[in-house]
Parts: structure tokens; C-alpha cells; sequence
């Protein structure tokens, strides 16, 4: 990065989380890379979406600690942005905030964790919707809903649409807030267990890949406008697989990993370095012990992320989206970086209580 950043003015992507998850990249490391961007005579600034930057001195994202200015992607209040159209399903117009557009680099640095929309977070999810200002975000989860899985003419009876509602254990299926004969599926919660269509009179719920899988082309496209606005070889891409917890850093909390560490990746191209960190991470059992008691496992197929958060939210259809748009390549060669060829021992050196 040293040798690429001179005179840019660089955008530091973090998903900064917010209440008092402390998950998220750790302070010391995002500073490791605003030292070599500043060595490489680079203007780095730390922005996310303008919700999570307010309170991110709370977890640590300071200009003192950070060495560079922590700033909402869509200035204060979100209003800055610059508008693309794209007609895809529900949206119209995307929205990319202002301070992302206005740099000339820009370092996607996320933290790899789990997903409940998608079943994973990497360096896609990290700028497919941390880039866009709070609208844009909306109706990219929005199109989980633009094709219909709801149909009311055959469920006219009450009593089934409340058992249905109460049958779903995580919440998934409420009333919809402008008419009580509709159902809303909150595609967060849905682990696809079926229950629901256990209780469904024929025809009336749908539980179906297109309804799931149509976030994941939002979320490709997103990347794909944002990365328009940066000449050719003016991104690069850092990802931090360590505590990985089941849910996105926006839910504010950490829990226990639910995956074993796997390390820190880098790449130019991006569907190459979420490939990598799915296989990587893809070779590891989830750690069911730690899953938090507000979900749960049912299907042990595919990655573990899938594996948590249901079958239909296959974590690398973005991948097969992003490379279809022609944003990257899933083949890769995994270089170590500090391989351990043969593992040596040593005594542990005595730390003095004075320096005398």
C-alpha cells in the first residue's frame, strides 16, 4: 500500500459497530494501516455509515488513537451523496455517499463475521452497503420482499394466520403494519426450519431461494457502482478473520466466535479474497456451543455459515454474482505470508519489575 497511496486521498472502509460490540477490528490494527498509508505520503480518513461513526469513540475509533479523522461516509445527517441509476427490482436509483466518491483510494478493511440477511460479512457486504447512505441500504434489503411469498385469498382465516405467527420461534413472521391479513417475513430471522409451512393452508407462504438470494445480487451491484467510481487499481482489500460472531457488527453486541480464527487477507481483487476466506473458514466446523440461544441449528450442509443461518443463505452466491458483473476472479492462489515451516521452542524471557 506504501508505494500506491502517495498523494491520494485515501477512504479507510470499517464497519465500526456500535452500542458495546467489541468485535469489530481493533484500534491497533486499523492504525498499523493509516501509519503506511501516511509513509506512503497518503491523506487516509476512517469512515462508516453516519449512525455507527456517532458513539465510535466509545469502542476506541478516536483521530487521537486512529491517527486520521473518523467521518460518517454521507456527512452529517446522510444527505451527501451521489446518484447512479440502475434499475434492479425495488430500487431505482443507488446512492453513493459523498465522501466515498469524493476520495481517490479507498482500503476495504472488514471484519469477517456472519450475516443473518446473507449468512456472511466480508469485503463485499463491508462496502455493498456501508458505501451507500441509509436509503440506498433500505431498499437493498428491501428486495428480499419485491417478489411476493404472501398470499392472503388462501389463509382467509385468522386463527391459522396468528398460529402461524406464533409457530415461527425466532419472530420471522409478524402481522404487516398497514394491513392484518398480510404476513411480513423478516428474511433476517428466517432460518428456513419450516415450520411455518407446517401450519400454512396450500399455496398461502412461500419459502423461497428468491426471496433469499435476490439480497446477495443487490449487494453485487451495489460493489459494482461503488467501484465505478475509483480509476482501475485504486482499491485494495484487507479482511480480519478473527472473533468471528454469528451476526453483523450493527447488531452492537459480541458474543463468543463461532468460528476458529483464520487470519488476516489481502487483495486487489475482491471476489477472490471473500473465495478465499469462505474456503478457509469453509474447512472449520461451527462452534455450536457458542451459537447464542436466540438462534439455531437445524441443517449441518454446506459452509458453517449456512450452517447457522439456514440453507437457502449460501455465502458465496455474491461471489458468483460479483464475478458474472466481471469485479474479479473466484480462482486465487493463497500466498503465506509468514509461513511456519517447523515450529521452534523456546524459554519464555523473564520480564524484570525495574528496569534496573
Amino acid at each position: 500500500m506504501r508505494d500506491r497511496v502517495k498523494d491520494e486521498v485515501v477512504a479507510l472502509k470499517l464497519h465500526v459497530g456500535n452500542n458495546i460490540g467489541y468485535s469489530t477490528i481493533h484500534p491497533v490494527f486499523v492504525r498499523k494501516v493509516v501509519n503506511a498509508i501516511k509513509e506512503g505520503g497518503g491523506k487516509p480518513f476512517v469512515c462508516d455509515v453516519d449512525w455507527d461513526v456517532s458513539g465510535a469513540e466509545t469502542r476506541g475509533y478516536t483521530a487521537e488513537v486512529l491517527g486520521c479523522p473518523v467521518l460518517p461516509v454521507g456527512g452529517i445527517g446522510d444527505k451527501y451523496y451521489y446518484a447512479h441509476k440502475r434499475p434492479f427490482k425495488n430500487i431505482q436509483e443507488w446512492k453513493v455517499a459523498g465522501l466515498v466518491q469524493d476520495a481517490t483510494f479507498m482500503i476495504n478493511f472488514a471484519h469477517i463475521k456472519g450475516h443473518p440477511s446473507c449468512g456472511f460479512g466480508g469485503v463485499f457486504k463491508n462496502i455493498a452497503l456501508g458505501c451507500m447512505i441509509g436509503e440506498t441500504r433500505s431498499t437493498i434489503h428491501d428486495t428480499c420482499h419485491y417478489e411476493p411469498y404472501w398470499f392472503k385469498d388462501k389463509c382467509p382465516d385468522e386463527a391459522t394466520r396468528k398460529k402461524l405467527i406464533q409457530v415461527c420461534p425466532h419472530g420471522a413472521i409478524v402481522e404487516d403494519k398497514n394491513d392484518p391479513e398480510e404476513l411480513h417475513l423478516h428474511i433476517e430471522q428466517c432460518n428456513q426450519c419450516g415450520r411455518c409451512l407446517e401450519v400454512a393452508p396450500p399455496g398461502s407462504l412461500k419459502i423461497d431461494a428468491a426471496n433469499f438470494h435476490v439480497f446477495q445480487e443487490a449487494c453485487a451491484n451495489s460493489v459494482d457502482i461503488t467501484l465505478s467510481t475509483f480509476e482501475p487499481g485504486k482499491i485494495t482489500n484487507l479482511a480480519l478473520a478473527t472473533q468471528m460472531t454469528p451476526v453483523c457488527d450493527c447488531f452492537g453486541f459480541t458474543g463468543m466466535a463461532v468460528l476458529p480464527d483464520a487470519g488476516i487477507f489481502g487483495s486487489d481483487d475482491i471476489v477472490a479474497l471473500d473465495q478465499a476466506v469462505l474456503d478457509m473458514t469453509g474447512r472449520s466446523k461451527l462452534i455450536e456451543e457458542n451459537v447464542p440461544t436466540f438462534m439455531e441449528v437445524h441443517t449441518r450442509e454446506g459452509h458453517p455459515f449456512q450452517v447457522l443461518h439456514g440453507p437457502l443463505k449460501d455465502p458465496y452466491l455474491v461471489l458468483e454474482y460479483g464475478e458474472a458483473l466481471g469485479l474479479g476472479s473466484r480462482d486465487y492462489e493463497l500466498i503465506d505470508i509468514l509461513p511456519v515451516d517447523e515450529v521452534e521452542y523456546a524459554p519464555m524471557g523473564y520480564i524484570p519489575a525495574s528496569a534496573d
